[in-house]
C-alpha cells in the first residue's frame, strides 16, 4: 500500500503562488505515475498535473503556464504561480501503477489518494 499526505494549501490573493506538497510512503515503488486533481464545490474532479516515474510531465489546459509538478526522493511538489479565483479549490495527490499516458487525469484509474488540503484564491 502507498500512504500519500498533502501539505501546503492555505489562502492567498490573486496572482500569488502557493506551493503544495504530497509525501509518498509505503510501498512507493509500485507507483508509475503521481498526478495532483483538484475539486470546487459543485464540480467534478479534475485532473492538474501528473508526473511519470520517467520524468515525463503532463498539465490541464487550465493550469498549463503556471502550475509545476516536480519530485524530489519521495515527495511531489505542485508549485502554482499566477493563482486566480477560479483555482480554489480541495487540492488532491493520488497514485496509481499503470503509466499516466492518456489515462492520467482519469481520477477512477487511481487507487490511492491523499487527504487533501484546501487552497483558497480571493
Amino acid at each position: 500500500h502507498v500512504q500519500l499526505v498533502e501539505s501546503g494549501g492555505g489562502s492567498v490573493q490573486a496572482g500569488g503562488s502557493l506551493r503544495l506538497s504530497c509525501a509518498a510512503s509505503g510501498w512507493t515503488w509500485s507507483t508509475n505515475c503521481l498526478t495532483w486533481f483538484r475539486q470546487a464545490p459543485g464540480k467534478e474532479r479534475e485532473g492538474v498535473a501528473a508526473l511519470s516515474r520517467g520524468g515525463l510531465t503532463y498539465y490541464s489546459d487550465s493550469v498549463r503556464g503556471r502550475f509545476t509538478i516536480s519530485r524530489n526522493n519521495n515527495v511531489e511538489y505542485l508549485q502554482m504561480n499566477s493563482l486566480k479565483p477560479e483555482d480554489t479549490a480541495m487540492y488532491y495527490c493520488a497514485a496509481k501503477g499503470g503509466p499516466c499516458r492518456e489515462t492520467w487525469s482519469v481520477s477512477t484509474a487511481y487507487v490511492y489518494w491523499g487527504q487533501g488540503t484546501q487552497v483558497t484564491v480571493s
